[in-house]
């Protein structure tokens, strides 16, 4: 099986618990999301995750004001590219439905009900959809503050998830293939 895991990250929480689920799940690659554009092939699973802002997907605003807060708050932990383009929000219009044949989406968010956090795997699993390709899972990994660290366990959860996909993923094409 082939596994593609682009991501969107901040603070490097996301891009954590993206090498984890890419170590769980064997991913042949792990890319931030600015570094895939106009990747070639069709992977057998994607997984796109990227962190909650403003209770959903991160925008080119959000990005630049958590950007701009962390850096006049004199934070150094950003991430490399936080606020290169493309961002995940345009990179998932731009996608075709060639891009893989199944999918999952991931987010990183507060550790709170997600009424009040909100989740932005719900929003790429959508666009991923919209596309028409099959999102067979979704999952939120959980942070104990805005910029984390990643709570206790998370990244553990998170490979343990990347392995639970490829599992999931032969059963879901049998499946697909008997219908």
């Amino acid at each position: 099986m082939d596994a593609i895991v682009i991501y969107e990250s901040i603070y490097g929480n996301t891009r954590q618990v993206a090498e984890a689920i890419g170590d769980g799940v064997g991913a042949s690659a792990v890319l931030p999301v600015h570094e895939a554009q106009g990747r070639q092939g069709t992977p057998d699973l994607l997984i796109v995750g990227g962190p909650t802002q403003v209770h959903g997907l991160a925008t080119k605003r959000s990005r630049h004001v958590a950007v701009h807060t962390a850096t006049e708050d004199g934070r150094s932990h950003l991430e490399a590219g936080a606020t290169t383009e493309p961002g995940l929000r345009t990179w998932l219009h731009d996608l075709s439905p060639a891009a893989a044949h199944h999918a999952a989406a991931f987010d990183t968010r507060l550790d709170k009900s997600p009424w009040i956090s909100g989740g932005a795997a719900r929003g790429i699993a959508q666009r991923l959809r919209r596309v028409g390709i099959d999102v067979i899972a979704t999952e939120s990994f959980l942070v104990a503050d805005t910029e984390g660290p990643l709570e206790a366990g998370e990244l553990e959860r998170a490979r343990a998830w990347g392995a639970e996909l490829a599992r999931a993923l032969p059963a879901s094409k049998k499946l697909l293939v008997e219908a």
